[in-house]
């Protein structure tokens, strides 16, 4: 992991991508979005485009009550790069699913900015895992 990611008076990457997947996992749309920036964008898997951070918290309103009811995430940065000390670009793998395990099939690509010493996510892509990819890390 890059130092400056890491800063000790400052948030983690780890912490964040926690706050995330904590979010997820209990369902809490409006934590799940308080991730994100105000003007983030937000692209899915499936091809859809969410901007800002009140989209993000309605659409994954609807997530957490109807279509993901119940699942929990798995998340991994396999990749962290620090643009600068108030800027990182983090790759991860990750999966969502019931149950005690939860294959990774996608990767997600987080733009995070330091804004009060706190990692926020301003630009966020998911990718479905090629069969390939799935096998590499063992999905």
């Amino acid at each position: 992991m890059n130092a400056a990611a890491q800063t000790p008076d400052h948030d983690t990457v780890e912490a964040f991508l926690d706050r995330v997947r904590h979010a997820w996992d209990t369902a809490d749309a409006a934590t799940y979005a308080q991730q994100f920036a105000e003007d983030a964008s937000y692209v899915i898997f499936l091809g859809d485009a969410l901007f800002g951070r009140n989209a993000i918290e309605q659409t994954h309103h609807d997530v957490f009550t109807k279509w993901q009811r119940g699942t929990r995430m798995t998340v991994k940065p396999i990749d962290v790069r620090a643009v600068d000390t108030d800027t990182t670009v983090v790759t991860t793998i990750g999966g969502i699913g019931i149950g005690a395990t939860i294959d990774y099939d996608k990767y997600q690509t987080y733009t995070l900015r330091r804004r009060a010493g706190r990692w926020e996510c301003v630009a966020f892509q998911n990718t479905e895992m090629s069969d390939r990819a799935k096998q590499t890390h063992h999905a």
